[in-house]
């Protein structure tokens, strides 16, 4: 059996130095849900286990100068959900965070490692996308930036440089009339990977769609950022014509494979039931804003 390091750091750059010194044979270990049961299975054998949990800045939700928010990449779901405003401002991100694992499961489980899984199903990565979040990542070159949308590179892949770690997510302000809303299908009632999943954040003046984005998970290889459908939302008053017009846009850039949890047909057809229902959440929740 090969041995394994591990290692909790204090501090970012420490942290960085020794992921990057592995040379890709270390993982990082966040809440740890995805990590050890693959370690389990014997589909990953890191050298060096990285555990991010002491570091400040990694784990700790942060109000903004301007009324958005800093989660910190090993921030758990049921640290987010305890939070006195986050749930408020974001109720759509916090429903998705919330939907990964059981609720022993949240108490360890992250958006940080749901993101960097890779799974085109991830719950949170699609009401991420949909709220726009950027997030932070930091290697041997330093800090950037990037969408949440332009992470995932494929199954199980990231657009990461090597070396490089997921430091946080920021979530822009609000304005005044803005809603958001995540819902999957799944094939049971709990604790399932989405057949399909759609997030949408929007916004709302005088009865009208000003704003909107609009993701898709689970229909490709990567969770989607449908742009189309949300160009067919604004300028709309989200009437019913308007919806199917972008539940059409929705099912047009599904991409999705045959398994055992739906076929092609159904999932390219769920996309867009889901966006009908989740626009009209998201658009519910703009109006008591």
């Amino acid at each position: 059996m090969t041995d394994i390091r591990y290692l909790a750091p204090r501090t970012l750059d420490e942290a960085v130095g020794a992921f990057a010194a592995a040379a890709g044979a270390a993982r990082i270990l966040a809440g740890g849900t995805d990590l050890l049961v693959q370690m389990k299975a014997g589909t990953v054998s890191p050298g060096l286990i990285v555990d991010i949990k002491k570091i400040a800045e990694m784990t700790t939700i942060e109000e903004t100068a301007d009324g958005g928010f800093c989660i910190g990449a090993a921030v758990s779901g049921a640290v987010l959900g305890e939070h006195p405003r986050f749930g408020k401002v974001w109720p759509g991100v916090l429903e998705a965070v919330n939907l990964i694992g059981s609720t022993q499961v949240q108490g360890r489980a992250t958006a940080g490692g749901n993101l960097c899984n890779g799974s085109p199903a991830g719950d949170s990565v699609p009401a991420m996308i949909a709220a726009g979040a950027i997030v932070t990542v930091q290697g041997p070159k330093g800090r950037r930036q990037m969408s949440v949308e332009a992470v995932p590179a494929g199954p199980g892949r990231t657009n990461f440089a090597p070396g490089e770690i997921l430091v946080a997510f920021t979530l822009p302000p609000r304005p005044k009339g803005s809603g958001d809303a995540y819902l999957r299908m799944i094939p049971r009632t709990e604790m399932d990977i989405a057949v399909v999943g759609c997030g949408v954040s929007l916004t709302l003046e005088k009865g009208i769609c000003t704003a909107a984005r609009v993701a898709l998970g689970a229909v490709a290889p990567t969770v989607l950022l449908v742009e189309a459908a949300a160009k067919a939302l604004v300028g709309t008053k989200l009437d019913a014509a308007d919806l199917d017009t972008a539940a059409a846009a929705c099912s047009a850039s599904c991409r999705p494979i045959d398994d055992k949890r739906g076929t092609i047909a159904y999932r390219t057809k769920v996309a867009g039931v889901l966006l009908k229902r989740t626009a009209a959440i998201a658009a519910d929740r703009a109006g008591k804003v």
